[in-house]
């Protein structure tokens, strides 16, 4: 099988990651929640991992890494734990339904969204787009950093900035940048980092990370036990406790610690560069043929990540996608959880066929996957 289906999670996972996950699900027990030695070993991994993603976003607090489920929890935990009856919020043209479902489910509660169009390759027309959005009762601005759609890339510094400059708060959901695009914390304006741990970073399924870089802290989605303060009903407001009850996912965040080192030994610039190649391979090679569509120009790092979606003339998305599986090619095909981002550039009935390379993924896989749409 030919593997090109990991903005939805890469495969395989590295051998260091597999073998990090067997290892802790072999040796451990509950996190912070016993005296013994075998407890403190396993807060003692925790710890570690929280360190690393301290680290590998250049950020100087440990405490403020929240280990979450997935990317959508930590979403949902910074919009359903900031937002108040009566708050604005902007988003993106190009936002999942990661965000946009919540937020949904906000209007309900008095609270109202814009939605600013993104321009792509144009960062001023975007930046002026969410400038244009903001209003006296904007509370926070949300938005992908990069499309799992079509791979374009927001200017988030920038968006952060004009978000500070009018008071407002900043969350980014990074599902498709982090470990492609280098994010570095301590020298952004990015009040919320959204992460899922099973993509760019490698780690397993089931694992995110939500980072407060930000003075103003979240209520809470869920409330229990905690392994602190335990004789009080009152959930802690410490962190990272506020935000972890429960039992952790402890092989699981074992395995993101590894991931992460995965990433960062073989480095952020050069596995994008390396997807990158392949993408821009793969998009000269698709414009040759006739019945192929593309809908943007050929990939930039300075505008995209490396994701390439694409149709071919009278055929349904999913038909393609179908028929490249039978070929011993994994892809996504349909909407891809973001009507916004198909609706925005025209393709919410057809859907669109979706192309994620990973750091594993070969030149002759590429070439290969441009025979089997030539002989469709």
């Amino acid at each position: 099988m030919i593997y090109l289906d990991n903005s939805a999670t890469t495969y395989p996972k590295p051998l260091k990651v597999r073998q990090a996950v067997a290892n802790a699900m072999q040796m451990s027990a509950n996190p912070g929640r016993s005296g013994h030695d075998l407890a403190l070993k396993s807060s003692e991994q925790i710890f570690l991992t929280r360190k690393a993603a301290a680290d590998f976003f250049h950020f100087s607090k440990e405490e403020n890494v929240i280990f979450t489920l997935n990317c959508t929890v930590a979403i949902n935990i910074v919009l359903k734990g900031i937002l108040k009856s009566g708050d604005h919020v902007v988003v993106s043209s190009l936002e999942h339904n990661a965000v946009m479902r919540p937020l949904e489910k906000l209007t309900q509660k008095g609270i109202s969204y814009s939605v600013a169009e993104v321009f792509p390759c144009d960062n001023d027309k975007t930046v002026n787009s969410f400038r244009n959005a903001i209003n006296g009762k904007t509370k926070l601005i949300m938005c992908t950093h990069a499309s799992n759609v079509w791979g374009i890339k927001l200017p988030i510094e920038r968006i952060a900035a004009l978000a500070h400059e009018y008071g407002v708060l900043f969350a980014v959901d990074s599902a498709q940048s982090a470990g492609i695009v280098p994010i570095e914390l301590d020298n952004s304006d990015i009040d919320f980092l959204c992460i899922a741990g099973h993509k760019g970073i490698y780690g397993p399924m089931g694992t995110g990370m939500l980072i407060i870089s930000s003075n103003t802290i979240p209520d809470t989605l869920i409330e229990g036990g905690t392994g602190t303060g335990s004789i009080s009903f009152k959930q802690p407001d410490e962190l990272p406790e506020r935000f972890e009850s429960g039992t952790p996912n402890y092989s699981g965040i074992v395995g993101l610690r590894a991931g992460m080192d995965f990433v960062k030994n073989q480095k952020i610039e050069t596995i994008s560069k390396h997807e990158f190649m392949l993408i821009k391979y793969l998009y000269k090679e698709l414009k040759k043929i006739p019945k192929v569509k593309l809908y943007l120009p050929e990939p930039d790092e300075n505008y995209f990540v490396p994701i390439l979606s694409f149709n071919i003339d009278g055929m349904d998305s999913e038909n393609v996608s179908a028929i490249l599986n039978k070929n011993g090619i994994a892809v996504r095909a349909g909407l891809q959880c973001s009507p916004m981002a198909h609706k925005m550039m025209g393709t919410l009935e057809t859907g669109a066929v979706r192309i994620s390379p990973s750091v594993f993924t070969k030149l002759s896989d590429i070439n290969y996957l441009v025979s089997v749409i030539k002989k469709i």
